[in-house]
């Protein structure tokens, strides 16, 4: 089998790369699939429920897979430097394929409203960091003036080379499903990737046609008509930033989840039609449901994501014991990013505190069986 060298590559010929391009790449894509075997029966109903868990991605969240495409067409059209606003995935991505791609990048984040394993990333990779007195919509203002102003390309999901990269991780599940998914549920933040799931997901609806990435002929499930439909996709908010059930911009949003912060999406429109193209909808839910969902995930399923992204599994159940989803039904759940990148928010709802004792082996193995 032929060494994996990123999406681009996997999917080129689906994408608006030029031939000649210089590809930069960490290796992204191709995040594991993983079908959840113990929480799915506390629904009391039978579904297949598995995550695309995108924290593994090379910087630890989705982001990736936009910035592979945005940072090879940036260097490709000759720019030297980039620039984003980000409550922190966006930015620890742009600082590490500018690096990669030897150009200069910089972040503009909200004071104070950035998780620090982000905000660790971003710096290592030696990005410019500006942190202003403000939220993030204030500097997705900002750096959308700078941009039509300096020589600098902007690398937000504003950016169309965004979409098309993270739309790859549709292709990817129906690649391994062999079919796209009944139900697909994301956390919506900027909504660029609810956006971009939709535009991969009709793309690949014509998998069918075609020969499989896996196949060395034509693909088995060309003949099933299961093939060819669409998911309904389901977008989840905090109920602190959650513009598109207000049905309005948010000022000022507020949630412990930093990724999903977000008042100004500057996806709505495409949002609001991959929602009612795919016949979906949008729901809410407090911190206190998103965290036990993150808690839920790592004590159950092993699986750590951050705050964000758990918003996603707490959505398809609660919509899963309501019928909303009905039995039968294949469920996808992306999360977008590795619980690492918000330790703090993660230590300071553990429930295993951690036990101090004397270093002798009576006392050490007393701990443990009273724990057992």
């Amino acid at each position: 089998m032929a060494r994996y060298t990123g999406l681009i590559e996997r999917y080129r010929e689906r994408l608006p790369v030029a031939a000649d391009a210089r590809i930069i790449t960490l290796g992204e894509g191709n995040t594991p699939l993983i079908r959840l075997e113990n929480i799915p029966g506390s629904t009391g109903k039978d579904v297949e429920l598995y995550v695309k868990y995108e924290g593994l991605n090379p910087t630890g969240s989705f982001k990736d897979r936009g910035m592979t495409m945005a940072i090879t067409q940036a260097v490709n059209e000759g720019s030297q430097a980039v620039l984003c606003a980000s409550t922190g995935n966006t930015s620890a991505s742009a600082a590490a394929y500018a690096a990669r791609a030897g150009i200069t990048s910089c972040v503009i984040i909200p004071e104070g409203k950035i998780a620090m394993g982000k905000l660790a990333q971003a710096m290592m990779h030696g990005a410019v960091v500006i942190q202003i007195e403000g939220n993030f919509d204030d500097g997705m203002g900002l750096v959308k003036e700078i941009a039509a102003e300096a020589p600098v390309t902007l690398v937000n999901s504003v950016n169309p080379y965004r979409l098309q990269g993270q739309k790859t991780a549709a292709f990817e599940i129906v690649d391994e499903l062999g079919r796209p998914p009944d139900f697909h549920c994301l956390p919506v933040g900027n909504a660029g990737n609810i956006s971009a799931y939709w535009t991969g997901y009709s793309e690949y609806a014509g998998l069918t046609t075609r020969a499989c990435s896996f196949c060395d002929d034509q693909c088995p499930y060309r003949s099933d008509p299961v093939a060819d439909r669409l998911p309904r996709m389901l977008g989840y908010q905090a109920s602190g930033a959650a513009p598109f059930l207000r049905g309005e911009m948010v000022e000022g949003p507020e949630t412990v989840a930093s990724a999903i912060r977000i008042g100004r999406p500057q996806s709505w429109d495409l949002a609001w039609a991959a929602s009612r193209e795919s016949e979906g909808w949008f729901a809410e839910f407090s911190d206190e449901d998103i965290l036990a969902a993150q808690a839920m995930l790592a004590d159950k399923e092993g699986i750590f994501c951050e705050p964000a992204s758990a918003i996603s599994v707490a959505g398809a159940m609660r919509d899963i014991k309501a019928a909303r989803i009905p039995a039968g039904s294949t469920v996808v759940c992306t999360l977008t990013g590795h619980g690492l990148k918000d330790p703090d928010i993660a230590i300071r709802q553990s429930r295993a505190p951690v036990t101090k004792v004397s270093a002798d082996l009576d006392t050490v193995k007393k701990a443990i069986l009273d724990n057992m």
